[in-house]
């Protein structure tokens, strides 16, 4: 079955624990987390042919 793209983004979100539950008090630092996780999901979606480690 497909899953709606909504949902995906979701279930890629609800990976970084910290966001799921949302334990931050302030609202600028929750969506500081938000920009940041969705920075780390872009950069792993995309391909790289070269191992950035080692050159």
């Amino acid at each position: 079955a497909r899953r709606w793209v909504v949902e995906v983004c979701h279930s890629w979100f609800n990976r970084f624990r910290k966001l799921l539950v949302r334990y931050e008090k302030l609202e600028r630092s929750f969506v500081a987390l938000n920009h940041l996780a969705a920075a780390i999901i872009a950069f792993r979606k995309v391909p790289t042919d070269v191992n950035i480690i080692y050159g």
